[in-house]
């Protein structure tokens, strides 16, 4: 005999009811719900009494530990063990897919064959190898071909009838939950459901204040959704008026987000949109398309040039080093070297190597010139006379 559930046993059993993955289907004319025994073990591992507390142990602490509480659950009736039978297709649908098979074969067949007439000027090489191809891939991809439809995924259906062995074991193995409790908020969505449903029953007894109030509401609420319904037709009218006018060249639309899938305040945004559909837009279209083209030529154009560029100077770096390399011992720092040097610098540092002299001024330059030679001349005589 089995005796009543403790309250832990409740509570683990909530737990694993509300938090292990579940799905429904019939048994037995009946609307269950079951669910899968490893997805149980592993979420009661994942639970609080899968941690130890101070100075207690934990409950579950191995896969087998769950299993061993979950065989008393099942004990105390909290859910049932189920066999999943499949359904067997009657011979009619079998029947049925066969030949619908063989009319979609002799259909692709009567297809190629147009096609084969239709190529009669390709040689026959070409068409052998067609063929080939076409058989590779007829085998390896029926389902990517565009043009044949594609196979739906069929799932093949079962129905669950109770197990002779009623034991917990940790697998595939499926459980139908006996053990419905009632949630906390589906309990406190109903209580709420009915103090609304009694408050409303009793609105004659009201305070007079509050009964005005009401009413005010209830009017305001009943204005706000007729502005809206308004507001739908007066936006509708507007754009034909404005499409009339123009001759279907202008679309303008005041709230386009009104009667749009989306949120309140998002129905309210953008205020409103306009699309000019004439000749002119599409010359933009097609002059748009044109200036992209040409960006796409240009920078095709700027990275080949840029890719010759960079081989160019990859060879002239190579040669570079190849002449440095070799006429690096020839050259030396000689006087004469530093001297040519240093003069270069002197006349860049003046900056009158190329200037306009006119003759006079060369005149002058030569007789300043003999003065000093011959001044030169009288010093050194000087000193040989003292000397002698």
């Amino acid at each position: 005999e089995v005796g009543e559930p403790f309250k832990e046993e409740k509570a683990v059993a909530k737990y694993l009811r509300f938090n292990c993955p579940t799905k429904s289907t019939n048994m037995m004319g009946h609307r269950v719900d079951y669910f899968i025994a490893s997805k149980a073990v592993d979420c009661l591992l994942d639970s609080k009494w899968a941690k130890a507390k101070k100075g207690e142990e934990a409950l579950f602490t191995t896969r087998e530990s769950v299993v061993d509480y979950c065989n008393r659950l099942l004990k105390k009736q909290f859910f049932h063990r189920a066999l999943k039978v499949m359904k067997m297709k009657p011979d009619k649908d079998t029947k049925k897919e066969k030949e619908k098979g063989k009319a979609e074969s002799g259909k692709e067949e009567e297809k190629k064959s147009k096609k084969e007439s239709g190529k009669d000027e390709k040689s026959k090489k070409e068409k052998e190898k067609e063929k080939k191809k076409d058989g590779e891939k007829d085998e390896c991809k029926k389902d990517d071909t565009p043009g044949t439809p594609k196979k739906k995924e069929t799932k093949r259906k079962f129905k669950l009838e109770p197990h002779e062995d009623q034991v917990f074991l940790d697998g595939n193995e499926v459980y139908v939950w006996i053990y419905d409790p009632v949630h906390f908020k589906t309990f406190a969505m109903g209580l709420v459901l009915v103090i609304a449903v009694i408050a409303a029953t009793l609105f004659p007894l009201w305070p007079a204040e509050m009964r005005v109030g009401v009413y005010y509401l209830s009017v305001g609420a009943g204005c706000f959704v007729a502005s809206i319904l308004l507001l739908a037709v007066a936006r509708c009218i507007l754009f034909l008026i404005i499409w009339l006018i123009t001759g279907g060249r202008h679309h303008f639309w005041f709230l386009p987000n009104l009667t749009a899938d989306v949120g309140f305040i998002d129905s309210f945004r953008p205020l409103y949109t306009h699309e000019y559909k004439g000749p002119k837009a599409d010359l933009k279209k097609e002059e748009k398309a044109e200036s992209k083209k040409q960006q796409k030529y240009d920078s095709e154009e700027k990275s080949d040039s840029e890719k010759k560029e960079e081989e160019d100077g990859k060879t002239e770096g190579t040669r570079n080093s190849g002449t440095d390399g070799s006429g690096g011992e020839r050259h030396s720092d000689t006087d004469s070297d530093r001297r040519e040097d240093d003069r270069s610098q002197h006349s860049s540092g003046n900056g009158n190597d190329f200037e306009m002299i006119t003759k006079e001024e060369l005149e002058q330059q030569t007789d300043e010139g003999d003065c000093e030679e011959e001044e030169e001349e009288e010093t050194e005589s000087g000193p040989s006379h003292g000397k002698s």
